[in-house]
């Protein structure tokens, strides 16, 4: 029979005590206070004990996790508590907020959520259903009621560095190193007692957990990041091209005849993946075999309408500052000119001598970023710069505090390129989010789930595979791609999710979505079961129910039967190339 150590035996101890008090008992200012880590344990950070607040809960409905957790509200009875720290020599405040569950609901774990466009999260209860304490940062920029735009200058020419670092990654870390021995003094639990600590986010929020595992690696156990937001330079300037294309051609073609465009390449790809169910399980087939000029010539109509710009995080959503349009009834064909608009979108950005400067979206995806504005007066189509990507470039690129771009004249594609190098240079070591070398987190046993809808307008999930690919260059430089993928797929898995959009579902495509990845990761860093496949559930359509298993990249889907929910992930080389690009419009590596 073997014996526990008594190191594990005084931590179960310590956490029988700790399952045995009464939130009451925990939930108090003394009590918090005691907890925080002493000023001095933490190097540079100082937590102000005379800041802290603690206030119990009983039976609140909130929401799971980050609002993809649990699909529906629960009851949850938990303590509140807000404390200040600053940066020694500072003089800085910044607020936190903590959540801890009830002590019978707690489950040894820390948990952070992502937020989405430029926010950080400001909900602190998102690890109740997971009996986790959780968090939530002011990042020093008040992100609780602003957003890091907002914030990004001063005033023009002047960048607001320390908001711009604590937004990128620096927040959300002392967050964590904060919060890991607050959770364990807050219980009274021995400092033997493992807390296991866990990020879940998408875009910007996929983006802020990559952040972690980047910068932060060896603080966190398992992230789940969604659609990151890698790149921001190439990511935001990118949400400007479709307009520039059209700007550049002086057309604009309407945004019925892209919509047709769309949803003819969907129903033509469809079946290329063995099954017709609505969904392009395999866009790199449709890349490969199917030309957008056949639609020329098709009808399209559409009724009468009011449609929004479409910008970064947000897939169909109205952005801040984007602009809002009716437009009338449509009906015409499909024609060359509109097609050419379609194919220069999914092509990508190029410069003048070619060369490429970034990815696209996939094809079949929306295209609502080429959607023109109706002018009532004139009655005709005319220029839509989306907000995110103008923003982006009046902001971060030209330091002006405007909130778009009025125009684009003398704007060229070599423009653009130039924005992305400048972005990408001034923010390298802050908002890219790119670094490949992911060692302090792979050597810590930590695990990272990293998922992409496959026709995402908004992030192209060839940028999920393209950061992938570097990780694997930079890691394995010199192991075989088996050896290279059975190492990374013990602790890095990446999933493409068929058909799906922006962080959801895709109401053009009615395919999968796994609706629980922090069951998954959960599974994989406490119990060692390490997932070969992604459970992703179908919600609409035909199939609405089925649970389908996902291939992890870099296979890929193939159905030998059209009726079955089964299908067999196949490795396709030259589905592999078309997911693989270089950057050679810069002179810096692009990861």
């Amino acid at each position: 029979m073997r014996r526990s150590s008594p190191a594990a035996i005084a931590a179960l101890a310590a956490t029988a005590r700790a399952a045995n008090s009464s939130l009451a008992d925990l939930c108090t200012v003394s009590n918090v206070q005691a907890a925080l880590p002493a000023n001095g344990t933490l190097l540079g950070l100082d937590l102000l004990p005379s800041t802290v607040t603690a206030s119990a809960v009983y039976n609140a409905s909130v929401g799971g996790g980050m609002g993809m957790g649990t699909g529906s509200s629960a009851t949850y009875s938990y303590c509140n508590v807000t404390v200040s720290y600053t940066h020694t020599g500072k003089g800085d405040i910044i607020p936190l907020k903590y959540v801890f569950p009830q002590p019978s609901d707690f489950e040894n774990r820390f948990y952070l959520a992502g937020g989405g466009g430029f926010s950080l999260s400001s909900d602190a209860s998102g690890g109740l259903a997971y009996g986790a304490a959780s968090g939530a940062t002011s990042a020093g920029y008040d992100a609780f009621s602003y957003s890091y735009d907002e914030k990004v200058l001063y005033g023009n020419g002047s960048i607001n560095w320390d908001a711009t670092y604590a937004f990128a990654y620096t927040a959300l870390g002392e967050l964590t190193k904060i919060g890991k021995p607050l959770t364990q003094a807050f219980y009274a639990l021995s400092t033997d007692t493992k807390i296991y600590t866990y990020f879940e986010g998408c875009s910007d929020g996929g983006r802020e957990g990559m952040s972690q595992v980047q910068r932060w690696g060896d603080e966190y156990d398992g992230v789940v990041a969604g659609a990151p937001a890698f790149r921001f330079a190439q990511q935001q300037v990118l949400h400007v091209y479709p307009a520039t294309i059209e700007h550049t051609m002086d057309y604009y073609l309407p945004p019925c005849a892209l919509e047709k465009i769309v949803n003819a390449t969907i129903a033509a790809c469809d079946p290329l993946d063995g099954r017709t169910d609505g969904v392009i399980s395999r866009t790199d087939l449709c890349m490969l075999n199917f030309n957008l000029t056949s639609i020329i010539g098709e009808s399209y109509y559409c009724a009468a309408q009011t449609s929004s710009s479409l910008g970064f995080g947000f897939s169909k959503r109205q952005a801040p500052g984007s602009s809002t349009s009716s437009t009338p009834a449509q009906n015409g064909t499909v024609t060359a000119e509109d097609v050419a608009v379609a194919q220069a979108v999914y092509d990508g950005l190029h410069n003048s001598q070619g060369q490429r400067a970034y990815l696209s979206w996939q094809i079949g995806s929306d295209l609502g970023d080429a959607d023109p504005t109706y002018d009532n007066t004139t009655g005709a189509w005319a220029l839509n710069i989306p907000s995110t990507g103008g923003e982006y470039v009046t902001k971060f690129v030209q330091l002006l505090d405007l909130d778009n771009l009025s125009d684009l004249n003398n704007v060229t594609y070599d423009t653009l390129v130039d924005w992305m190098n400048t972005g990408m240079i001034r923010y390298l070591d802050s908002l890219q989010t790119t670094l490949p070398d992911l060692t302090p987190f792979q050597s810590s046993g930590a695990k990272l789930l990293h998922y992409h809808g496959e026709s995402d307008p908004s992030i192209p999930s060839a940028s999920s595979v393209h950061y992938w690919q570097s990780v694997r260059a930079i890691m394995y430089p010199d192991m075989s791609d088996e050896d290279a993928l059975q190492a990374m797929s013990e602790w890095y898995q990446f999933y493409l999710i068929p058909g799906a959009a922006h962080c959801g579902t895709n109401s053009l495509q009615p395919g999968p979505y796994p609706q629980d990845n922090m069951a998954t990761i959960i599974d994989w860093v406490e119990n060692g079961i390490t997932p070969s496949r992604l459970n992703a559930t179908v919600s609409s359509g035909t199939h609405a129910g089925e649970v389908q298993q996902l291939c992890q990249w870099p296979t890929r889907p193939l159905w030998s039967s059209g009726n079955s929910s089964a299908f067999d992930c196949v490795d396709d080389a030259a589905s592999v190339e078309s997911w693989t690009y270089t950057f050679d419009a810069f002179k810096l590596p692009v990861y």
